[in-house]
């Protein structure tokens, strides 16, 4: 899975609230952003999230099942994927795909250790989730980039 250089955005879509995260230009660390509002304004609040963070590449959450199965919450964030892959191909910007399963539990877990409380939690889990997405994937990729 080659990708070009620079920063990516991490997404970990969501029914209510979608998690950002965006990693520095070396592609070694994540750092959570505000989460954004599902629905109709999403994909555009995400694009300007894109360019103001000049990121090159964009990886999407795929939550699959325990077998690895794609069940309709990964025909969603397919779905929300090719949406957002359109409307980032005018920036030349790419868009990748990643499994996202124990996201969300590894960024609670975090959470509730570092003493975070429930009601803070809440608010911050979906970036949290879409942080520890793109650490794995820049973890998964990072041979990729040293090989160029």
């Amino acid at each position: 899975m080659a990708l070009s250089a620079g920063r990516v955005l991490g997404v970990d879509p969501g029914s209510v609230r979608i998690g950002i995260s965006v990693s520095d230009s070396r592609r070694t660390m994540a750092f959570p952003r505000d989460a954004v509002r599902a629905g109709d304004a999403a994909i555009a609040a995400i694009v300007g999230i894109a360019l103001e963070e000049q990121v090159t590449s964009v990886v999407v959450g795929q939550p699959l099942s325990l077998a690895g199965a794609s069940g309709a919450a990964a025909q969603t964030a397919n779905a929300f994927a090719e949406s957002l892959a359109e409307a980032l191909l005018m920036h030349d910007i790419s868009v990748a795909r990643f499994d996202e399963r124990f996201t969300t539990t590894t960024a609670a877990r975090q959470l509730h250790l570092a003493g975070t409380s429930a009601k803070v939690a809440r608010q911050r889990i979906d970036s949290a989730a879409a942080t520890v997405l793109l650490e794995a994937f820049l973890e998964a990729t990072r041979g990729d980039d040293e090989r160029g």
